[in-house]
């Protein structure tokens, strides 16, 4: 899956254990994680620190991003590797180092086990990813921009670019518009707006709440199969 960087390999071994799952999003700041993997060529190796950070995005890594920060060690071989918890289950695959010397300075990042789950699921059962599409590209608010149409906040996604005959020009959605709200849920941001869009089924409804020209309206829009990405 490009867009998350995962990918689901089987292996034909019956009797090797595997790790438990724990795919509900219960790891909190502050929990202890450790990290295992092959760094720099050294195999089986453990390393322990802390959840730095949950929900941690805007990183530049993958498409979605919805990472655990963590400050146990992840060095070059860590990728791919499990961060498990204190009872030994599985609740993130380590992704990536954010680093200015190449090395590891304390800061990173592990995809969820609960998305991992779901991209597994999907590959085993589809043999793609499922995902929400409107057609719409949505950016963050700059100050500038936001000033321009009278916003005393930096909250909401810019709409920049509609599809002709995508969901969203269908549900009457527009370039310029600034989306505000997805069914009653307030959106931070255009990076949480493509987050909800992409996590709701195909197929359901959305209510969208929009700012246009100053005046507020209510959309409804039918999602749509987000096409699958190029590898």
């Amino acid at each position: 899956d490009p867009e998350t960087d995962l990918a689901l390999l089987h292996i034909d071994l019956p009797d090797l254990h595997a790790l438990d799952l724990q795919h509900d999003d219960t790891i909190q700041v502050g929990d202890v994680v450790l990290a295992i993997g092959n760094p720099l060529g050294l195999g089986q190796t453990v390393s322990m620190g802390i959840a730095s950070a949950t929900g941690r995005s805007h990183v530049g890594i993958t498409t979605f991003e919805n990472f655990i920060q963590t400050d146990a060690a992840i060095n070059r071989g860590n990728s791919g590797g499990a961060l498990i918890d204190t009872n030994g289950n599985l609740i993130g695959i380590n992704t990536a180092i954010l680093s200015r010397s190449g090395g590891w300075e304390g800061i990173g990042f592990s995809t969820p086990a609960s998305t991992a789950y779901q991209v597994m699921s999907d590959l085993i059962k589809y043999g793609r990813v499922i995902r929400g599409w409107l057609g719409v590209t949505v950016e963050n608010l700059t100050p500038v921009t936001a000033s321009s149409l009278g916003l005393t906040e930096l909250t909401g996604g810019l709409v920049r670019h509609v599809e002709l005959g995508s969901p969203a020009h269908q549900g009457d959605l527009r370039p310029g518009d600034v989306l505000l709200g997805i069914n009653d849920q307030k959106v931070n941001d255009g990076y949480e707006a493509m987050n909800i869009i992409t996590g709701t089924s195909p197929g359901a409804e959305l209510t969208l709440q929009v700012l246009r020209q100053g005046k507020l309206h209510t959309l409804h829009v039918t999602i749509g199969l987000r096409p699958p990405a190029d590898n």
